[in-house]
């Protein structure tokens, strides 16, 4: 790890702070962090906002005006937070010892610079400076969410809260190819694999050509679009998550129900159902051929119409996407596995003399977007620059639980009652969305697939009120032989699957995977899980 932090305060004088979650300093003070700029920022939001860079912007100007607040990057690198070129620019950072005042980390990055003393401890912080909105947005997934964040039971890092819930998967069919085939959706998982079988061999497109798969996946294989969670959910197998088995704390991928559902998709590659190269081929890739009308069958998220399905109705107004509940492979219900999404931390270097930073920002941010006195419009999805995110100008980005269906719930109640025009803040915003696409803007088409009457967030619905939700059992911070051993399992894992499912490979192999796991570094894991599960 880096040798103690040598940044010297550049604030001048200490500064005093009204009191409360929102207190101004007086005089501002200068915060450093460092940020990741995806390609959304760079060829969605930046172009669509003239005047305003990563540098400066509405939401860092609402931190300086409104708390008193200056913040500057260090650096800045293109490319997301968990891509590589972020964490190798972060390794240089911590072993030169000069970190930012807060500093955005994965799990593992904040478990060793907790162990190595060089970051605060936010735990009276949290409590004495978090809003109660704060509170009660990071209590929705109850105890999980801040406790991903502690290490000996101390809160090291103010956790950037994501929903769970959104990484709930849905069968995304292409329904024209249903309707020109004359096939109903599917009910079970033997629908699902007749309808995949049709959409390959049964030109579904009316093209005269044998030119059309029917499911779709790509190398990532676990992945919130051309994702295969889904699949496996239909066969009661949960992989890439920990689950409990009677009181004990099991890693999904080493199932036997696994196997069952390799086989399955192996059969399906070897019919000419999945892309010859998936294993190969990055989701951006695969996504061409979407856009091209070459697939039918798609598992993913509920934000997949945005991308990349809407690509497909682009070039063909025909293609026509809908979401189907996950089905199941017998008389059981699948469960709907929801992997546990917070996966980064705002960390404060030690000897900072504003720790509270982050949580008055996580307060801020939440308040802005969603609380009683919101400029959502404004600040995180302007209408009148196409929806895009603006909200990432932020250095903090927290999300509440539930955020999503609770919009959906409201104007879903609000077509019910016929109080449409009584919508506010984030429900009026896509309310609108959905309806500027009924009456022929085309460029909203996502939003009616999402939160239209039969949008996705409608079946949502069902999978809660059926209690089909299964959550990651496992939500504390990185095991000792997690950091060690994780990346080299996971990287064997899809490696073997992925041999599996195109053929290179005899099934009997997710046997010897089984065993390998155990032998490298599984069998400690598991333990370790368990004892962090006990410690509770």
């Amino acid at each position: 790890m880096s040798k103690a932090s040598n940044k010297k305060d550049v604030n001048e004088e200490k500064s005093v702070a009204e009191p409360g979650p929102f207190g101004k300093y007086e005089p501002p003070i200068n915060v450093s962090f460092v940020r990741a700029v995806d390609d959304d920022m760079s060829t969605n939001i930046l172009p669509k906002t003239p005047g305003e860079t990563v540098e400066s912007n509405r939401w860092l100007d609402a931190y300086r005006d409104d708390l008193g607040i200056n913040i500057t990057y260090d650096w800045t690198v293109k490319g997301g937070y968990t891509e590589d070129t972020y964490k190798q620019k972060m390794n240089l950072t911590l072993s030169s010892g000069d970190l930012p005042d807060v500093i955005k980390v994965d799990a593992i990055t904040l478990k060793q610079l907790a162990e190595s003393g060089e970051i605060e401890d936010l735990s009276d912080v949290w409590e004495e400076y978090a809003s109660d909105f704060a509170k009660e947005t990071y209590a929705g997934e109850g105890d999980s969410v801040l406790n991903s964040a502690k290490i000996d039971g101390r809160l090291m890092a103010i956790p950037e809260m994501d929903s769970s819930l959104e990484s709930a998967q849905y069968v995304w069919i292409r329904q024209d190819w249903l309707d020109n085939l004359g096939l109903e959706g599917p009910k079970t998982m033997q629908d699902l694999l007749k309808i995949s079988e049709a959409f390959t061999n049964k030109d579904p497109d009316n093209n005269g050509e044998d030119d059309t798969y029917g499911l779709v996946l790509t190398k990532d294989f676990y992945s919130g679009w051309g994702g295969s969670e889904g699949f496996f959910a239909g066969y009661h197998a949960y992989p890439n998550m920990w689950i409990d088995k009677d009181g004990k704390l099991e890693y999904g991928s080493v199932q036997p129900e696994v196997k069952t559902a390799l086989s399955a998709l192996a059969q399906m590659y070897q019919n000419g159902e999945i892309d010859k190269e998936f294993g190969i081929k990055e989701g951006s890739i695969v996504a061409e051929l979407v856009a091209a009308g070459k697939a039918g069958i798609n598992f993913g998220e509920q934000w997949n119409p945005m991308y990349p399905l809407i690509s497909n109705y682009n070039n063909d107004e025909n293609a026509d996407w809908v979401s189907y509940p996950l089905v199941s492979i017998d008389a059981e219900q699948a469960k709907v596995p929801l992997k546990f999404r917070t996966q980064l931390y705002y960390a404060v270097r030690k000897g900072f003399d504003y720790p509270e930073v982050p949580v008055k920002m996580v307060n801020k941010f939440l308040e802005t977007n969603w609380g009683e006195d919101s400029d959502f419009g404004y600040y995180y999805m302007p209408q009148e620059i196409e929806n895009v995110g603006v909200w990432k100008f932020s250095p903090v980005t927290p999300h509440q639980a539930t955020k999503n269906l609770d919009v959906y719930n409201a104007i879903d109640e609000a077509r019910k009652n016929g109080t449409q025009a009584e919508l506010e803040g984030e429900a009026k915003v896509v309310n609108e969305n959905v309806e500027n696409f009924l009456a022929g803007d085309k460029l909203q088409w996502g939003w009616e697939k999402i939160y239209g009457v039969n949008g996705a967030f409608k079946i949502m619905q069902e999978y809660k009120a059926n209690d089909l939700l299964l959550y990651d059992s496992f939500v504390g911070s990185p095991t000792k032989t997690m950091i060690d051993k994780r990346a080299t399992l996971e990287k064997m894992e899809k490696e073997v699957f992925i041999k599996i499912i195109m053929g290179e490979a005899p099934i009997d192999d997710f046997d010897k995977f089984v065993e390998d796991y155990y032998t490298l570094g599984g069998e400690q894991i598991t333990k370790e899980v368990n004892d962090w599960k006990n410690s509770l």
